[in-house]
């Protein structure tokens, strides 16, 4: 019996097979890449599987494609998914794309999650983002939130916020890499060694979202905690300003959600 089948197991979808193989038996993945399909069963024992079988036998049926790659990949399944007597879950993970689409696909009754995971899931600290239609029952969600644990935190969200908010936790990621990046890149200026100025960089980063989460304090109060009267920190801070730190920052989030509406 196939529990969870991955439909394209790249590199998120093969990290979400990964993360749900350490929760749940009978993972099954399938993938156009033989070497990518190989990399998931090595690593977990995960069965090597198709789109046909996944289709045809898998209790949660995920969709793990790129949005371009979703409607030649719904053409070859639907036919397969509309036949089938017995109960399924389909869950997409197509940046953009809304349920309504996948439903037009594959039929009203069919019950559809949409997620939206982001890389850090592969050392299960990701953020998965997830709405579902009415036909999803509750023991339904719990079964995917069950699974889906090991790759992070599971929130469940309104659809119409889902592209929004993605593009804070899917997107942001990459910025905070780039600012990651940065601050390593300054130490190196100031005479660091780049492996040292990269972990204090890294770190700090790391360090400086676990207070915001666990003290609860807006991240400007907490700012201001470490900006000592004409003190250094204060210097930076205006330095970063005057590049506009912030504004480009949240127009990157707003580029990244344009994006993704129009992906979808």
């Amino acid at each position: 019996m196939i529990s969870f089948g991955f439909i394209g197991c790249g590199n998120m979808g093969g990290t979400l097979a990964l993360a749900v193989a350490k929760s749940a038996e009978g993972v099954a993945v399938s993938d156009r890449s033989a070497e990518a399909v190989n990399n998931i069963t090595a690593a977990c024992g995960a069965k090597a599987s198709s789109n046909t079988e996944i289709a045809e036998q898998a209790q949660f049926v995920v969709l793990g494609v790129k949005p371009q790659v979703l409607p030649s990949v719904l053409n070859e399944i639907a036919p397969i998914l509309k036949a089938r007597t017995d109960r399924f879950v389909l869950i997409s993970m197509a940046a953009g794309v809304k349920i309504e689409t996948v439903t037009a696909a594959v039929g009203e009754k069919t019950p559809i999650i949409r997620i939206m995971p982001n890389t850090p899931a592969a050392i299960g600290k990701g953020t998965i983002l997830y709405t579902c239609n009415a036909a999803v029952t509750d023991e339904e969600k719990k079964a995917f939130e069950t699974a889906f644990t090991p790759a992070g935190e599971i929130i469940e969200i309104a659809e119409g916020l889902i592209d929004a908010a993605s593009a804070v936790s899917g997107c942001g990621p990459a910025f905070a890499y780039l600012f990651i990046e940065a601050l390593a890149d300054g130490g190196v200026r100031c005479g660091l060694p780049r492996d040292l100025a990269q972990k204090l960089a890294a770190q700090t980063v790391s360090g400086s979202a676990d207070m915001v989460l666990l003290s609860g304090k807006h991240p400007g109060a907490l700012k201001d905690a470490v900006c000592s009267p004409a003190g250094s920190t204060i210097e930076g801070v205006e330095a970063l300003e005057k590049g506009a730190f912030r504004g480009v920052t949240a127009e990157a989030v707003t580029a990244a959600f344009k994006r993704t509406k129009e992906l979808g």
